[in-house]
């Protein structure tokens, strides 16, 4: 008999990168889709699907090399898990940016092999993403990544100690799942000022007039800065701040080989959304010695950036990290912990994206790690 072979995706806007994945992943055996349902992909993508689950179901059944498509009947990261149990099949493939440690346990408690595949399009075939065809390519609304001194543009901490956030701007070439530390939120308000693409000129006056769009007045919890800046401010930025919500001052970097290096030497993995109802602010521990500790360790990441320096920039990294979750114990838990610990042989340092709780883990190292994203940092040039 031939093995039993399981894929799950949103499928929207059927391209020949989708084809090519079900033809590589049918070599191992009988091949069976389960696709989001347009509930599933409008809680976690934060939009609606192009083409809905019906036409999605009807196109995919039409292709020769799967058996039997059909719709994942849960909800969330792992809507697949109760038709998983059903089906059981001997493989469950995905792609480098479809791995999760929760697929992973997931698989492990059933005895179902987990294999990631390439990204490698058919012969003589362009390279193609649903992400790219929806949004035109490299000009549609950013989202941003912070290296270091998160935390540091809210007043409440930068009060103790004025001191740096670093954040860098990236291409949409995946959609990033919502709630995962992508400031998905700002970008989402971004889209309300700017539907498709943002304005090519004035990205510092663009920030702030998203940041003051996004904080209306009488906002009680005041959305950091560093989203607007990072969304709208491409390439390498830090900005500084001192008991105010608008920095003080922004710098920013273009040099090529930096950008380079910098993508070369980071990546992502997907963990998990976090959780509705996690107060991050529960137990905070938010004084002078602890802030100071996130200043000086943004510098020495600053530092070693421009200086192209490997080791020195993940000593920074790392720092930076455990001066933030040493302010703010909630941004991790065991379950965070145990995904870290998996990286630890791979990685020379690690964060949480964002405010943490889930989310992304961003890794530095200095080779790509295997089930890992790269990133694509957005070039000053893209505004031209």
């Amino acid at each position: 008999m031939k093995k039993k072979v399981f894929v799950s995706g949103c499928f929207d806007m059927l391209h020949s990168g989708h084809i090519a994945f079900f033809k590589e992943a049918s070599s191992y055996g009988d091949l069976y889709v389960g696709i989001g349902s347009d509930a599933t992909i409008a809680e976690l993508k934060g939009r609606h699907t192009i083409n809905s689950e019906q036409e999605r179901i009807y196109m995919i059944n039409s292709i020769r090399y799967v058996k039997e498509a059909f719709v994942n009947s849960g909800s969330g990261m792992l809507d697949f898990e109760d038709d998983l149990k059903k089906l059981q099949p001997d493989l469950f493939v995905v792609n480098e940016d479809g791995f999760s440690p929760a697929k992973e346990v997931l698989c492990n408690e059933l005895g179902i092999e987990l294999r990631m595949l390439s990204r490698i399009p058919d012969a003589g075939l362009p390279e193609r993403s649903t992400t790219a065809l929806r949004t035109g390519g490299n000009c549609a609304l950013p989202y941003r990544i912070d290296l270091a001194g998160t935390w540091i543009d809210q007043p409440y901490v930068s009060k103790h100690h004025p001191g740096w956030a670093i954040t860098v701007s990236l291409e949409p070439v995946i959609e990033y799942n919502e709630r995962c530390g992508m400031s998905t939120s700002t970008r989402n308000a971004a889209k309300k000022i700017w539907p498709y693409y943002l304005p090519m000129e004035k990205p510092e006056k663009l920030a702030e007039i998203l940041f003051k769009y996004e904080n209306t007045p009488g906002s009680e919890l005041i959305s950091g800065a560093q989203d607007a800046i990072g969304i709208c401010m491409p390439g390498l930025v830090r900005h500084y701040y001192d008991t105010d919500y608008w920095p003080k001052k922004i710098e920013s970097v273009h040099d090529e080989d930096i950008l380079v290096w910098l993508e070369t030497h980071i990546s992502m993995a997907l963990l998990w959304p976090r959780e509705n109802g996690l107060d991050l602010l529960k137990d905070t521990s938010v004084n002078e010695t602890n802030v100071k500790s996130l200043a000086k360790a943004e510098e020495e990441v600053w530092d070693a950036i421009q200086e192209m320096d490997l080791d020195k920039f993940a000593k920074g990294f790392l720092k930076s990290f455990n001066a933030q979750t040493t302010m703010f114990p909630e941004m991790v838990n065991d379950r965070i912990n145990n995904e870290i610990e998996k990286y630890k042989d791979k990685a020379l340092a690690w964060k949480l994206a964002g405010a943490g709780g889930g989310g992304y883990l961003i890794l530095v190292s200095e080779k790509p790690i295997k089930g890992t994203m790269r990133i694509n940092i957005r070039r000053k040039e893209a505004l031209l």
